[in-house]
């Protein structure tokens, strides 16, 4: 009796042994670096629901058997390499990206609900493969937001623009986003290599320009001349710096208007497809036709795209040539207009200079002669007399008469001879001495004759007293 007394105890204290070691082995604590999932009969959440699964993260919890397993998510940061090719941006220039994000399981408690539907038991590789996909879209619909001068100058709003659309689709499948790093930022068409000549020739231009100054200043005077020189090449030299640098940004604005066209037709291309692959899982035929649809919708876009897009750069390029011809020959007339302004602005001083001389001169005349301008006058025109006179004589030195034949039949009006009569009248085609003094306001000398009373009387002269 007593030994089966013993023996039930013994069974008893097996039993209890045994039951606290099952409870005990079903108590899991959740290490720091992990997330306990326990799945299968868990209860209800606080709206009656049914929930899918129970996270624990930092603490422990019990197991039942058969009605509940568990598992880990581990909380290891995942480093992904995003290697961005040709990527549209906002201008439709395409720009390479390479990039790298780390990303985690996150414990907050709604996002790791998340993770423990969406996540449980995939392997390394294949949650990097769902996150990459992830941040490809939103990076490529990030930098069709932006200008690429944002991208490239303000890296602190990429960057954040990036952080906010990457991490609220990872939170749908459980996953935060811990770091980007964008290590550098390239493009097919030398855009981004373009702004750092523009810049680097500005700065050199400016450079020259403070040289150039420095040495108009050290040099003003010496030579204005070629100071005015220097200011107008320069100046010409700037204006064609400007008139290319605006150029170029012409050719950049059409290139980006074309981009900007074709960003667009492959973004509606792109949101299609997505919509297609997502009704897939519920009706795969129906779902390949839409997409087969949407395909022939975009590619009919991207060829109508290239042909407007080709006309209207043709069109502004003509345009622009036009312009240039049109700049080309205002300059030329600019340039003729200052060298016939110059050239008649120097006639002007030249001739200034020559009428001041004359006037100092006839001021020094005036002053020889006594203050008395008719004696200044008379003065000048003696100094010019024998120029008059040999003026005279040459008017008749070139007559040849080689023979004159007169018949002579002594019947003048007055009974003179004709003869006598013609000569007469050559001689008294020769100005006379006299006037000629006369009109210059002087006296013939005696020894050249002297003038009768009455014909002095008749010039309006006092007759002298002999």
């Amino acid at each position: 009796m007593e030994f089966e007394l013993l023996m039930t105890l013994v069974v008893v204290a097996v039993l209890i042994f045994t039951t606290l070691l099952v409870i005990l082995s079903r108590y899991r604590k959740c290490p720091s670096d992990k997330i306990m999932v326990i799945y299968g009969k868990v209860g209800t959440d606080a709206d009656g629901n049914m929930r899918s699964a129970l996270c624990v993260h930092g603490g422990a919890s019990f197991v039942w058997p058969v009605l509940q397993a568990y598992d880990y998510l581990d909380l290891t940061p995942i480093s992904i390499s995003v290697d961005l090719k040709k990527a549209l941006s906002r201008h439709n220039i395409r720009i390479d990206v390479p990039s790298s994000f780390t990303v985690g399981i996150s414990t907050e408690p709604g996002i790791m609900q998340n993770a423990a539907e969406r996540l449980l038991g995939l392997k390394l590789p294949a949650i990097q493969d769902l996150a990459k996909d992830i941040i490809f879209g939103q990076l490529r619909l990030v930098i069709a937001t932006m200008d690429i001068e944002e991208i490239n100058t303000d890296r602190d709003k990429f960057l954040d623009a990036v952080s906010r659309n990457v991490e609220g689709e990872l939170k749908k499948i459980g996953l935060r986003l811990i770091n980007v790093n964008v290590t550098d930022i390239d493009d097919e068409s030398g855009y981004i290599v373009a702004l750092g000549k523009e810049a680097a020739a500005k700065a050199i231009n400016d450079a020259k320009k403070s040289v150039a100054e420095a040495d108009r200043e050290g040099a003003i005077g010496e030579a204005n001349a070629h100071r005015d020189q220097r200011i107008q090449v320069s100046a010409a030299n700037s204006e064609a710096i400007q008139g290319e640098n605006e150029a170029r940004v012409k050719v950049a604005q059409s290139e980006a208007a074309r981009r900007e066209k074709e960003a667009e037709a492959l973004r509606v291309a792109t949101t299609a497809e997505k919509v297609q692959e997502a009704a897939a899982l519920q009706d795969a035929y129906a779902a390949q036709r839409d997409a087969e649809a949407a395909r022939s919708a975009r590619e009919k876009a991207t060829l109508e795209a290239d042909v407007l897009v080709r006309a209207e750069i043709e069109k502004r390029q003509k345009e622009l040539e036009a312009e240039a011809d049109a700049e080309q020959t205002r300059r030329r007339a600019r340039g003729e207009a200052d060298a016939i302004y110059a050239r008649m602005e120097a006639e002007a001083r030249g001739m200034q200079e020559m009428l001041t001389k004359q006037a100092a001169g006839l001021q020094q005349v005036v002053a020889a002669a006594g203050g008395n301008a008719n004696d200044a006058m008379r003065l000048m025109i003696a100094d010019k007399l024998e120029d008059l006179v040999k003026i005279q004589v040459e008017a008749v030195k070139n007559l040849k008469i080689d023979k004159v034949t007169v018949w002579d039949g002594m019947n003048g009006a007055d009974g003179t001879s004709n003869t006598a009569n013609f000569l007469s009248g050559m001689l008294k085609a020769i100005p006379p001495m006299q006037e000629v003094f006369d009109m210059a306001g002087l006296e013939l000398p005696e020894i050249l004759g002297k003038r009768k009373p009455e014909a002095a009387l008749a010039a309006g002269e006092e007759t002298p007293q002999v």
